[in-house]
């Protein structure tokens, strides 16, 4: 409906404001409440994590809560974490800078580069013993009201063609923010699918979380 202004004649009339069109979209991650294609995904709750063959998923717990979760392919890792971001702004730009201090302070090395999800951290950052320096790429993604970082480590965090299956995981990944009240960074709850609660509940909690270590996990083989 247009409405005319006093005085204003027909050919005056101003168009009424609209938003301007979303860009359509090749590939995630997806938010749960737009179109996104369909796949085989874990259900974590706040995230739906795409799997495939040869795949094992691990959940990273902290006390009774789910963090995280790992993937892991041959001789590469992903780890992703989402959370809350407000609704107009995103938080990469200030989450890589605090990852950049981090690693600084932890004796490791960070630059910058563009990748596919935008700019991203190449690093490298000490291993667990003391035992020299990892490569590891720092990626972040900044959704509707929320943001998932990923990082990949081991092969793919140097190799392009091992890279590439991470990298296809992270473009299926399905965020389900949720719409209840959150604060910025505040994590985005995960929950335990039912087929894998048994076998988390049999398994001690570790003393510390290691990427290679095989521990509590939905395993995907063909």
């Amino acid at each position: 409906m247009f409405r005319r202004r006093r005085g204003a004649t027909a050919e005056s009339v101003a168009p009424p404001e609209t938003e301007p069109a979303a860009p359509v979209r090749e590939s995630g991650p997806w938010d749960a409440d737009e179109g996104f294609p369909t796949a085989e995904r874990v259900d974590l709750g706040g995230l739906l994590l795409p799997i495939g063959a040869g795949f094992e998923v691990q959940l990273q717990v902290a006390g009774d809560q789910i963090i995280g979760a790992l993937v892991l392919v041959e001789e590469s890792a992903l780890q992703v974490h989402a959370f809350a971001a407000p609704k107009r702004s995103g938080i990469w730009d200030e989450v890589r800078a605090e990852l950049v201090r981090e690693v600084g302070v932890a004796g490791g090395t960070v630059e910058e580069r563009e990748g596919p999800f935008g700019t991203e951290l190449s690093a490298k950052v000490p291993q667990q013993g003391g035992d020299g320096l990892q490569p590891v790429r720092y990626l972040g993604i900044d959704g509707p009201r929320w943001f998932l970082r990923a990082v990949v480590s081991g092969r793919a965090a140097v190799d392009s063609s091992a890279a590439a299956t991470l990298e296809d995981v992270i473009k299926d990944i399905v965020v389900v923010r949720g719409d209840e009240p959150m604060a910025p960074k505040e994590p985005i709850a995960l929950r335990l699918p039912a087929e894998a609660r048994q076998a988390m509940e049999q398994e001690p909690e570790p003393e510390y979380y290691n990427p290679f270590e095989r521990g509590p996990e939905i395993t995907e083989i063909r």
